[in-house]
């Protein structure tokens, strides 16, 4: 098999897949070195594996009868300590994976945690008996009486950096802190969790320690006094399992039940960009390597995943289609703004779907943001349709004749931005809390920023009068502003239960649409405030956008249960069924100037664009457009069309409902599956792989997919020397 066309000639090998527990994977840790990962599973094996590679090292390290609940590294990286449900403690050598000496025994219920004290001398663990222990880390011998004053099992210890302190989460909702010299407690317990206790982690300084929770949220707490510092960290949808400082002491990184990980600013508490996504259940156990840069995950779904602590992104995989986060169309609609999470500005032709001039790029980061997220989270057209404003670090203003223009002055994370309805001004929100406002020609800021919200700005836009400007938080709150004064118009629009991540104005200027964390949309009077009706209630997950159509007459929503919903702006009823095309969180929906199309972008690396018949009374009659930008989603069927490059090296046809089986598939199999990682399938039968450049030109039932990048084409595969049997000596020849 060859590939006639496309823009791999060259078939490369299918990508490393960190497989090898037969179950789940329910915690990992890295050396100090950086160059190994410890795991262990429900299989009640513990694996050694190279960083680098992916691959693993010797064979599984098996004694344990029962579930393997936590390993650490010892300082030096020469012993692994383990845990199980067995109530037992084990020691192993790393290097022949032997056991050291004799199980570890005196806890009398599952150890459910283990950790190393940073000098090496000792073992702590917890247990479901309820009980800390410490153990002589050469000998194995248990060390005094175990520490006793949880409640609960206890799930999970941590030491201090200079080895004096423990602490402990556990079932009973508290965190405990004690001498590591005498097994006393130091102080009262500390409560703040209305949940068990999964995880816990002392900063590297020791000042703070950080805590994972049932209920959904990380807490911050003072090592010294035990007091709070600050809200809860809310974002999971699900208990949070594990957390983890960075070396720096800069970022928290949590895994959760949600299948999510997420990066947080340790100082202020607010996220880092999306959360990492890629796992199919829950993440059981996260930590950052030594350096700093990767983040280990280990999940229910029976993997272990490396990613890049700064963009997200998974290693070891190829990855070279961006996840859009925002896009726009421009006021005359013949053109489309994406941002992505690859710090990526592109412009589309929306007839053709071909990239419109090369993409705008983010400049280096300035000192200040160098170690956040370097996504490009909002995108939105000048009036006059030849500026594009983008947020992300920092504003940028681009301009064809101009160049790029850079915006300072916000200290944090700019989530929204918007130009006013003359294009004169850009108004921008951000994590710092506050909203800015800017000449759009000069880039610089005028008056004081805009200060009333108190957490991060979600969204900000302009009313048609651009005389006031609407801003969602996560606070929760909606606030209305006096464009030229800064100031509040009015008390906060109160009635969402989660943060408020997308506001937009009516075409008349007397609503505002709202959507949330709480996954629903309101409706607001921007006279008095109020709130106009029953929420929309539809979605199952967040709304991240929501979009008045240019009438009026209709709200466009999209949400990370994947869906856009078109809704009766004066009702608030759903209008027919969702569209289900997205294979995951929908992070923008904007309608085109006349009314009759959707733009969405989306984090499963595509942007759609969706035909609204124009009376139809039911999104039902709506069916997506021929353009998708990106790949093709997860498990999509598809089959193969050899494309005739008339228009140049580069052009792909416009080609509608292409859905019965082409003699380009492989003989006799002519209803394909491509499966998530590049598979193709027939009858759960696996065929061949097919690389991710090669999986843009494959055709999807009424979609035809467009290459993100001008560099790729459609995909033309020989299949005359094509074998597929049971054994690799009858496919060689």
């Amino acid at each position: 098999m060859s590939v006639s066309i496309g823009c791999a000639e060259n078939w490369p090998k299918p990508p490393r897949q960190w497989l090898g527990h037969s179950s789940d994977v329910v915690c990992v840790s890295f050396s100090l070195d950086g160059h190994r990962i410890a795991s262990g599973s429900k299989d009640k094996t513990i694996r050694l594996w190279d960083v680098e590679t992916g691959q693993p090292l010797g064979e599984p390290f098996r004694g344990h009868s029962y579930t393997v609940r936590s390993v650490a590294f010892s300082p030096d990286g020469r012993r692994i300590a383990s845990g199980s449900t067995d109530k037992t403690i084990r020691l192993w050598d790393t290097e022949t994976g032997e056991t050291l000496g004799e199980p570890l025994r005196g806890h009398t219920d599952g150890v459910s945690s283990v950790a190393f004290s940073p000098d090496g001398r000792w073992v702590a663990s917890g247990s479901d008996d309820k009980t800390i222990r410490l153990w002589d880390a050469e000998t194995g011998q248990s060390l005094g009486e175990s520490f006793r004053g949880h409640r609960g099992a206890v799930l999970s210890v941590a030491f201090s950096p200079d080895s004096c302190r423990i602490a402990s989460g556990s079932t009973d909702n508290t965190i405990h802190v004690w001498s590591a010299e005498t097994g006393q407690p130091l102080g009262e317990a500390l409560q703040g969790h209305s949940g068990t206790v999964f995880s816990v982690a002392f900063s590297p300084d020791g000042c703070r320690i950080a805590s994972g929770s049932r209920d959904y949220t990380i807490r911050l707490w003072d090592a010294e006094t035990g007091e709070t510092l600050g809200e809860p960290l809310r974002g999971h949808t699900n208990g949070v399992s594990s957390v983890a400082f960075s070396p720096d002491g800069r970022q928290i990184a949590s895994g959760s039940w949600d299948t999510m990980i997420q990066l947080w600013d340790a100082k202020s508490g607010q996220p880092l960009g999306v959360p990492f996504r890629g796992h199919k259940d829950g993440v059981m156990s996260v930590t950052f390597s030594p350096d700093g840069l990767r983040i280990v995950s280990g999940s229910g779904d029976k993997t272990i995943r490396l990613w890049d602590a700064r963009t997200g992104r998974p290693l070891g995989e190829p990855s070279q289609v961006p996840r859009f986060s925002s896009v726009a169309f421009s006021p005359d609609g013949s053109s489309i703004a994406s941002g992505s999470m690859d710090e990526e500005i592109q412009l589309w032709d929306t007839e053709t779907g071909r990239p419109l001039i090369q993409r705008f790029r983010s400049q280096p980061l300035d000192e200040q943001f160098r170690d956040h997220n370097r996504a490009v989270i909002s995108v939105a057209f000048s009036p006059d349709g030849h500026r594009v404003a983008s947020g992300g670090n920092t504003i940028r203003l681009w301009d064809a004749k101009r160049g790029q223009v850079s915006f300072q002055g916000h200290v944090d994370f700019v989530s929204s931005v918007a130009f006013s309805p003359d294009g004169r001004w850009i108004a921008s929100g951000s994590w710092d809390y506050t909203i800015r406002l800017w000449v759009a020609e000069t880039g610089e800021t005028l008056k004081r920023p805009f200060r009333g919200h108190h957490s991060g700005v979600l969204s900000v836009a302009f009313s048609p009068d651009g005389r006031r400007i609407a801003s969602g938080s996560w606070d929760t709150m909606i606030q209305l502003w006096d464009s030229k004064t800064g100031l509040r118009l009015r008390k906060p629009f109160w009635g969402h239960m989660g943060g408020v991540m997308s506001v937009s104005f009516s075409p008349d200027g007397l609503r505002i649409a709202s959507g949330s964390m709480d996954n629903t949309i309101r409706l607001w009077d921007t006279e008095t405030g109020q709130s106009l009706g029953e929420p929309f209630r539809g979605h199952s997950g967040a709304v991240r956008s929501v979009s008045f159509s240019p009438d009026g007459r209709w709200i466009a929503s999209g949400s990370d249960d994947k869906t856009i919903r078109l809704w009766d702006a004066e009702t608030g009823e759903p209008l027919g069924e969702p569209l289900r095309d997205h294979s995951d969180s929908v992070s923008s929906v904007g309608f085109s100037t006349d009314g009759r199309k959707i733009v969405s972008g989306s984090m499963d690396k595509t942007i759609r664009l969706w035909n609204i018949e124009t009376g139809q009374e039911r999104l039902s009659q709506a069916i997506p457009d021929i353009l998708s930008f990106g790949p093709i989603p997860p498990s999509s069927t598809f089959t193969f069309k050899s494309y005739q490059q008339s228009n140049g090296p580069h052009t792909l046809p416009r080609l509608f409902g292409l859905t019965s089986s082409s003699h380009f598939a492989p003989p006799d199999f002519h209803h394909c599956s491509l499966l998530e990682d590049g598979w193709v399938s027939s009858s759960d039968r696996l065929l061949y792989w097919v690389p991710p450049h090669n999986r843009y030109g494959l055709q999807h039932s009424h979609i035809l997919l467009i290459p993100t990048t001008s560099s790729q084409r459609a995909t033309w595969i020989d299949f005359t020397r094509f074998h597929c049997g049971t054994f690799w000596t009858k496919c060689r020849k």
